[in-house]
């Protein structure tokens, strides 16, 4: 069964939000309110509202990798992954984990990034060739 994936999250300012999700990562806006914004992500529905965020740890082993733990994410082909790494390489974005191969030469082969939303919520990125590989073992 595929279908689309729904997540609501905390933010701390909406105008913010709306900068780095519009105008940053390129998500088109949906419907909002005065506490409350939607996004496009990456085809996902993304819900922001104002209140505060989740408390995060560097807690998840991942290959070389601590990451932040909880962390949200999406999963784009190799392609666009470039794209979206340069854009944001462009717009300044200080990323957490830079771009970088993980698992090289391994089934489930992919690169990854890891930066933050203005409002401190933890971003990956994933990047892979062959979407055949997202569960490989």
């Amino acid at each position: 069964m595929q279908s689309l994936f729904h997540l609501a999250i905390h933010v701390t300012d909406l105008d913010e939000t709306r900068a780095f999700y519009g105008d940053v990562l390129g998500c088109t806006e949906g419907r909002s309110t005065d506490t409350w914004v939607d996004f496009n992500f990456f085809g996902h529905q993304l819900s922001f509202h104002l209140g505060t965020p989740f408390t995060t740890t560097r807690t998840g082993k991942v290959g070389d990798h601590m990451v932040m733990m909880p962390h949200m994410g999406v999963v784009l082909r190799l392609d666009d992954w470039l794209a979206l790494s340069e854009r944001l390489a462009q717009k300044g974005i200080t990323f957490d984990i830079p771009p970088v191969i993980r698992f090289e030469g391994e089934p489930g082969e992919q690169r990854t990034m890891f930066f933050f939303d203005p409002s401190g919520n933890p971003i990956e990125v994933k990047g892979f060739a062959d979407f055949d590989g997202l569960f490989a073992r």
